[in-house]
């Protein structure tokens, strides 16, 4: 289903092999909470999606390094709200991410602004953040 919908709407996107079951349940245990089931059945079918030079969608092992990373880095601490309810999945190539609200758990997409630290909904769920991501240009997100 998301392979087909993802190469409908954008049929030169970039899609990483199926996940294997072992990254999945190591990166969840890393991050000490469930991926959203929607992205879960994703990666299950494409381990990460890219189009036009943009991580759209990371794989399982880049959502768990990187959402680590700022949940663990003391000068994040300094600098930004808590990271812990977002989990990062995504970017715009240019410093702003794109996370699903872990706690408590929601299924909008919003992105966090790294110049800003704001954090807003920019995407019903992950199925219109696709089809905006991969059919709109540019910060389409603003």
């Amino acid at each position: 289903m998301w392979r087909e919908l993802i190469l409908d709407l954008a049929p030169d996107a970039d899609l990483g092999a199926p996940v294997d079951e072992i990254s999945l349940t190591t990166g969840e245990q890393a991050l000490g909470q469930r991926l959203p089931s929607d992205l879960v059945a994703l990666l299950r079918e494409c381990n990460g999606v890219a189009h036009d030079g943009v991580d759209v969608v990371w794989s399982a092992d880049q959502i768990a390094r990187d959402n680590a990373a700022f949940r663990s880095s003391p000068d994040f601490a300094d600098l930004y709200m808590p990271f812990e309810p977002l989990m990062f999945f995504g970017d715009n190539a240019g410093g702003d991410l794109f996370a699903f609200v872990r706690t408590p758990e929601r299924g909008e997409v919003f992105v966090w602004d790294h110049e800003t630290d704001s954090r807003f909904m920019v995407a019903g769920g992950l199925r219109q953040y696709l089809e905006r991501a991969l059919q709109e240009s540019g910060d389409w997100y603003r």
